[in-house]
């Protein structure tokens, strides 16, 4: 039988992107309450939409550059790369390691379709600890999700039967929403308690009983 595969976004899903890309741009642009944050989620897919084949560090320069023109601050030339100097000390969410783990235990093969870049990638695949199976990333396809390259690259790359693929993620815009026009079952992660934009399959607060879920969608 052919085997089981779950792919995953990596930042927000696995990884603490909000501390960790919050934390950077407050201590370059000041306090926000907030504000920042929420700024960088509306310019980051505009700047991946107009530069597909721009790498996920010159992204997360321009869109810095961007933030600290909007407020005024003048942005020093050893600080354009913070955040691409700061990503592989971003967290961990507690549960993701042992979540991972559980999945591969019952057999599942894991891979990631991120957003970034293969030094990123790899730097926080060491901080999880759990290898993944296979890894596309932007930088290596000219492409930025919710764009449905990355999908089609993983089947092109692994021959997975989509019948037993499952994808796991906590954006909406960049995941959940590709996956049903991909006519894929999904899992979203709702970490934060966001609103639907697209009814997934299968709805969790954390990787907790990932494993469990999975199964159901894909008995072995």
């Amino acid at each position: 039988m052919a085997d089981r595969w779950a792919t995953f976004d990596c930042y927000g899903t696995l990884i603490d992107w909000e501390t960790g890309i919050g934390t950077e741009l407050e201590r370059i642009l000041g306090p926000s309450g907030g504000e920042l944050l929420r700024r960088y989620h509306e310019l980051e897919p505009r700047v991946q939409g107009q530069r597909p084949d721009a790498s996920y560090r010159d992204v997360m320069a321009d869109v810095l550059a961007q933030l600290a023109a909007e407020r005024g601050v003048a942005l020093p030339d050893h600080e354009r790369d913070a955040l691409g100097r700061s990503l592989p000390d971003w967290p961990p969410f507690p549960d993701t390691a042992a979540g991972l783990a559980e999945a591969k235990q019952r057999g599942w093969r894991l891979a990631a379709l991120s957003n970034t870049d293969p030094d990123f990638l790899a730097a926080s695949e060491d901080a999880i600890g759990v290898p993944f199976d296979a890894k596309i990333v932007a930088s290596d396809i000219g492409s930025y999700k919710p764009a449905h390259r990355h999908w089609t690259a993983f089947w092109e790359q692994t021959g997975a039967d989509r019948t037993r693929h499952v994808h796991v993620a906590q954006s909406q815009f960049h995941d959940i929403v590709p996956a049903a026009e991909l006519g894929l079952p999904s899992i979203w992660i709702n970490r934060l308690g966001d609103e639907r934009l697209q009814e997934p399959t299968r709805e969790l607060p954390d990787l907790t009983r990932l494993a469990d879920v999975l199964d159901e969608l894909v008995p072995d």
